[in-house]
């Protein structure tokens, strides 16, 4: 009886091991194509991982990545990827060659955070841009809308249900008549294939102003600071944005992506 506990612990051992192996690995080749400075984290889910890696077939694999430079404009992006139906045969995974290995089905998002989106012109005027979710209703109809803060529509497992649009409130300080004044601007944002869009649609003061609507003549001169287009580039693992979702202090873009080769993990230029 002893003997067959000791050899179940060093099976496990064995396995764990060797499921620490392969997401080293994949950690280390993943470092290499996303240009990262530090290794990504990596895991393969399913137990036991010595069954899988036999038969070159992983259920589900993880990564995820901070820092990610995203071309053309963007340098500080945090990626996830979840990947399902993974073949990676086993010599080619020990051998440390991942050109063989092909994902079924990729779920990849971006999150680009707010300090990325202020370098894009013409964002860049406005003096610490800051970022909120905000309903599509609030943004078209302000106070005659739902609240500003409603919460998301969910579906029947409570996630959030994403789409290719979503509202946004972006603030910041703006020079007017030679003073900073505190702006709100609510506007809609949007996925045009590998680009975001920010369309705004109205203004309002700041705090000190009791955020009272800025008046049409002052909205139709500062509105266009807010009208921007952000490229993402390619997103890694060259999936096709499809829904966008706006966060406090950042912008998530999801996609997904079909018998995806490990080897194009990359962002094209």
């Amino acid at each position: 009886m002893i003997a067959l506990a000791v050899l179940v612990v060093l099976l496990v051992g064995a396995d764990f091991g060797a499921a620490a192996f392969a997401e080293h690995t994949i950690s280390q080749k993943a470092r290499e194509q996303l240009n990262l400075t530090n290794d990504p984290a990596v895991t393969v889910h399913g137990f036991p991982f010595l069954t899988q890696a036999l038969s070159g077939d992983y259920s589900h694999i993880t990564i995820n990545a901070q820092g990610v430079a995203v071309p053309p404009k963007l340098r500080d992006v945090d990626f996830n990827a979840e990947m399902s139906d993974v073949k990676a045969p086993l010599s080619d995974l020990t051998s440390g060659n991942t050109k063989s290995i092909v994902i079924g089905t990729l779920k990849g998002e971006v999150t680009v955070k707010a300090s990325d989106i202020a370098k894009q012109a013409p964002l860049d005027k406005i003096e610490n841009l800051k970022i909120e979710p905000v309903t599509e209703d609030y943004v078209r109809n302000g106070e005659n809308g739902q609240g500003e803060t409603t919460p998301p529509t969910t579906n029947a497992q409570g996630e959030p249900i994403d789409s290719s649009s979503a509202g946004i409130r972006l603030s910041g300080n703006v020079q007017i008549a030679g003073q900073k004044v505190e702006i709100f601007c609510f506007a809609m944002i949007e996925l045009n294939g590998q680009k975001i869009s920010i369309e705004p649609k109205r203004l309002q003061f700041g705090n000190d102003k009791e955020t009272t609507i800025v008046p049409q003549a002052v909205q139709d001169a500062l509105l266009p600071n807010f009208n921007a287009t952000i490229d993402t580039g390619a997103l890694p693992f060259s999936v096709t944005p499809t829904s966008v979702r706006v966060n406090s202090g950042s912008v998530t873009i999801k996609g997904e992506g079909k018998n995806v080769a490990f080897s194009g993990a990359k962002p094209r230029g």
